[in-house]
């Protein structure tokens, strides 16, 4: 929404690296090589040089231990016209934020001249994840709109591939608040009707069009919905890394699922919603195949979704899959980092240290609009992650520890919190001590 520079949420990786004492290479991988090649038994990565000047010079990287933790592809090919090169825009990168942000200025000069405008916030197919951040943007740019003076030429509407308002792909979560157990969706359906946002939820965007979209409901009817303003997110998947064995023969799918996430030590084997446990989640992050190999955050691929899966008619699922970036990469990446230092100093032969979602609680805060004195910012958290009917019978979370509320402090931490995470990524003096 233009609030903060693209300077003030980047800066050079380069520096921080070699403060630290790590070895940099400014480039992409493009495929493991675990057992190494026939001219050598050295397990290596083979890479692609994005740096300037180095641009498509390859390279072989050999290690002892590989941590996968690329992040996601942006996969807004699946979806027709989706993307900020197409007929939509994003807030997945810095870049991107920037065009969002130049383009809600030139809509909010047409409503300076009083004319409507309709804006169009969520998910962009069936399984995205991360509708955390489409929500945080959502609400800032209502707020954003007032502060300009326009709310009142702007429609704006909320689409989601959620079974309901508050999912996040998490399965909602129970609120106790006055000896009263509220679940998200009565606390975000407050919300949305507060700031007078319309909703639409159970939606795959099947098409974006330059000024509407496409989309089908759980019902399989299909639907279209115009705007002159669209911030869509895409649907996530593997960077499409490949594997290779010691003959050259390509191992990609003992490595990875066909999302092209890594798979680690979850239990990949049940299909049926019905037979899902928390202990189906991974612990150690580490590959089953090769034990020297790990993947955290999105780059993990999940056993399954924690929302129920829910299809159309017509075999189109429309449901999210598993949220995985904030604090929970951090913590996972943490013991991850922990247990090959023990392995490498004789200390251990194998992980040690868990970080299940099953048994890792989460805090999250989704700023609802930036104002020193008048910004709001929606507050939560939840114990544990993936929920556990076995042994919170009553929500599937402990309810002394899952908590939602929407207020100024809110806001005031996470301005706090965004300084203090920068402050850690450069590695800048005590950085240990701030928190994932």
């Amino acid at each position: 929404v233009g609030v903060m520079t693209t300077d003030q949420v980047t800066f050079p990786l380069e520096p921080v690296y070699k403060k630290t004492g790590i070895i940099f290479h400014q480039a992409k991988a493009l495929s493991i090589h675990p057992e190494g090649d026939a001219t050598s038994p050295l397990p290596f990565v083979t890479l692609e040089y994005t740096k300037t000047g180095m641009e498509g010079k390859t390279e072989k990287i050999t290690y002892d231990y590989l941590i996968n933790a690329t992040g996601p592809k942006l996969k807004f090919e699946a979806t027709e016209g989706l993307g900020p090169d197409k007929n939509s825009l994003s807030v997945c990168t810095a870049g991107h934020a920037k065009q969002t942000s130049d383009a809600l200025d030139v809509i909010t000069e047409k409503m300076k001249r009083g004319e409507k405008q309709k804006l169009l916030i969520g998910t962009g197919h069936g399984n995205c994840t991360c509708q955390g951040a489409a929500f945080e943007y959502l609400f800032n740019i209502e707020y954003e709109l007032r502060r300009r003076g326009v709310r009142d030429k702007a429609g704006i509407t909320w689409i989601s591939n959620e079974q309901e308002l508050g999912d996040f792909g998490i399965g909602g979560m129970h609120i106790k608040r006055g000896g009263y157990i509220t679940h998200s969706r009565v606390f975000t359906e407050s919300l949305y009707t507060e700031r007078g946002i319309r909703w639409i939820t159970r939606a795959h965007v099947k098409e974006v069009q330059p000024d509407k979209i496409q989309y089908e409901n759980l019902e399989g009817e299909i639907h279209e919905e115009n705007f002159d303003f669209a911030m869509l997110l895409p649907p996530f998947s593997g960077v499409g890394l490949k594997a290779f064995n010691k003959t050259g023969e390509d191992i990609t799918s003992d490595l990875f699922a066909p999302n092209g996430f890594m798979k680690v030590d979850g239990d990949y084997s049940k299909s049926k919603y019905e037979d899902w446990s928390p202990e189906d989640w991974p612990k150690t992050y580490q590959s089953p195949k090769y034990k020297n190999i790990f993947a955290v955050g999105i780059a993990f691929a999940p056993p399954h979704a924690i929302s129920k899966p829910m299809s159309s008619p017509n075999g189109t699922p429309i449901f999210p899959t598993p949220p995985r970036t904030g604090m929970p990469s951090g913590v996972m990446a943490r013991q991850v980092a922990y247990n090959i230092v023990d392995m490498i100093k004789g200390k251990a032969d194998k992980p040690t240290r868990e970080a299940s979602l099953a048994h890792m609680g989460a805090a999250c805060i989704a700023s609802a609009g930036a104002g020193f004195f008048k910004g709001t910012a929606v507050s939560m958290t939840m114990y544990p992650i993936i929920p556990d009917f076995n042994k919170y019978p009553e929500s599937g979370r402990e309810l002394g520890y899952t908590t939602g509320e929407i207020g100024l402090a809110g806001h005031w931490i996470k301005h706090f919190l965004h300084y203090a995470f920068i402050y850690k990524a450069k590695a800048n003096p005590f950085w240990r001590i701030v928190p994932e």
